[in-house]
């Protein structure tokens, strides 16, 4: 872990664009040996993507006392292509892009500016959903915020937090492709359903039988299957569980 300066994660999450939305920050900070975490997150019932980025963004380095350094990653390339590159310009022009419009998210650029203002913040973009821990906790804050479901936060030691490997920003291309694989699973349409209670196996064609079934039912197992070869496999996993 860094000796010096806080390290902080954030991201941003909405549902519809706009629509529900949620936002995420985790700062870490102290000194070296006595760090602490904070799990910073909220959401908007009607709002946008960037939004929340930016929010998440505002919220994170407000954490950070003046005159402090922060490292801040995130995975939103607008958030760190406009605090190090476009903000110059749109104060120049007085907040109005080249068309002479009003900067689109004026009211959050202009907060973002004000506190990188008098912080020594260097900003990172980091890939999403590529393994990377702190990016990866993060969105699951923010997500269940624009859900309607929020996480508990956490706010205490380094030692005793949960994501052991906080500082890690290494790309981990086995795990990206995990979630990618989960995600694709869960959103296929299902060929049928297994399920095993009491030792017995059933397949069902939807799952409002499936559901039935196992809802309620000490030590029951049930996965969708994708094809009928899918559905084979499941049910050897199950015989030999």
């Amino acid at each position: 872990m860094q000796s010096s300066g806080a390290l902080i994660f954030t991201d941003g999450s909405s549902r519809g664009n706009p629509g529900p939305g949620g936002w995420a920050a985790i700062v870490v900070s102290g000194p070296s040996g006595a760090e602490a975490v904070a799990e910073l997150g909220g959401g908007d019932r009607h709002t946008t993507n960037n939004r929340m980025e930016l929010t998440a963004a505002i919220e994170g380095l407000a954490r950070v006392p003046e005159g402090s350094s922060a490292l801040v990653h995130t995975d939103s390339s607008y958030v760190v292509n406009g605090i190090t590159t476009w903000v110059a310009g749109w104060k120049k022009n007085g907040w109005r892009t080249k068309a002479k419009l009003d900067v689109l998210n004026k009211d959050l650029w202009m907060r973002l500016d004000a506190l990188a203002a008098v912080r020594r913040a260097e900003w990172r973009y980091v890939g999403g959903h590529v393994g990377i821990a702190g990016n990866e906790r993060c969105d699951a804050i923010a997500t269940s915020f624009a859900d309607g479901t929020p996480l508990r936060l956490y706010a205490g030691p380094l030692s005793g937090y949960q994501v052991k490997d906080i500082a890690d920003v290494s790309h981990d291309p086995a795990a990206a492709a995990a979630k990618k694989a989960s995600s694709s699973r869960s959103g296929a349409k299902a060929y049928s359903y297994v399920s095993k209670v009491g030792g017995v196996i059933a397949i069902h064609r939807t799952w409002a039988e499936c559901e039935k079934r196992v809802k309620g039912a000490a030590g029951a197992l049930y996965r969708k299957s994708l094809d009928r070869a899918d559905e084979e496999a499941i049910i050897r996993t199950f015989k030999s569980s």
